[in-house]
């Protein structure tokens, strides 16, 4: 399995580390990148990630017989309507979002007939740090890859989508789109919200920043995805709102549990409490390095 050119929308962290592991891997002959900005894409260019710039994302995608839209799951919708024309049944388009109702119901609304050539999927992989200069051949590998196709997706494309990402490494995983943005409500969007409201909580303080100076590992472990990107964020937890809102209605209720324990002052229910949770987390094992 190897294509002849990838055609690369979106030339940060996502894109670049997909297009360096299809290199590295020998599974793509030539990349053609575009980006909103012309820096981007000039830097994924002189870093070796791109081959080609593009001047639009139509550009990108004339004469690739493969597709990824590593773009905000915002831009999803003006990215679908700049590059349908060229969309044909035999190239295999992906996009990296990790939103997957919003992304399908853009694919559906904006792609029509054209529909059959995408694959939605959601590669769990980051890092703090955006742009292309963080780009990583390794970013993928040893992730999960979850798949989110419809019943118009063409299988075919379906099984080639699996056997590239399993190329690079990946653990592939495929469902629905309402059951992934559940899942990842539960895991992912909802962790990063209360992980930004806790920073918020702190930084409101006046001793905050002497709070801060003795602050340890824990306080490090709790709050590293509140370093995250805001943009990206902002759009993520927007396009899943009404499943992180569910997330975040059953935390409050598990708070509010805990809360009631330490205003009765009742440590053996509350050990009782801890230890429940604490044994969970203690046999739970991570086996992709998820972000």
């Amino acid at each position: 399995m190897k294509y002849q050119q990838l055609g690369l929308i979106g030339c940060g962290l996502m894109g670049g580390s997909f297009a360096l592991a299809m290199k590295q891997a020998g599974l793509v002959g030539r990349v053609v990148g575009y980006s909103k900005s012309p820096s981007t894409t000039e830097r994924a260019r002189q870093m070796g990630v791109i081959d080609q710039t593009a001047e639009s994302a139509l550009l990108a995608v004339a004469g690739s017989d493969i597709v990824l839209m590593a773009v905000p799951v915002a831009a999803t919708d003006a990215t679908f309507k700049a590059i349908r024309h060229l969309v044909k049944p035999d190239v295999l388009i992906m996009d990296v979002g990790s939103t997957k109702r919003d992304v399908v119901d853009a694919a559906r609304r904006t792609l029509r007939e054209r529909i059959g050539s995408f694959v939605p999927a959601h590669p769990i992989a980051g890092k703090e740090l955006a742009g292309v200069e963080h780009a990583d051949a390794q970013l993928y590998r040893d992730r999960q890859v979850i798949l989110t196709p419809i019943a118009q997706t063409q299988p075919e494309l379906v099984v080639q989508a699996e056997r590239l990402w399993a190329a690079l490494g990946c653990q592939v995983r495929t469902m629905s789109a309402e059951d992934h943005d559940a899942a990842f409500a539960a895991v992912s969007h909802l962790p990063h919200l209360l992980a930004f409201a806790y920073m918020a909580g702190v930084m409101q303080q006046k001793e905050s920043e002497a709070f801060l100076q003795l602050a340890g590992p824990g306080f490090r472990d709790f709050t590293r995805i509140a370093a995250s990107d805001p943009a990206i964020w902002r759009d993520i937890l927007i396009a899943n709102r009404e499943e992180v809102l569910k997330q975040s209605e059953r935390f409050r209720g598990a708070l509010g549990v805990l809360e009631q324990t330490l205003k009765d002052c009742q440590g053996e229910s509350l050990e009782a409490l801890v230890q429940g949770v604490a044994q969970v987390r203690s046999h739970w094992r991570l086996n992709t390095r998820q972000k």
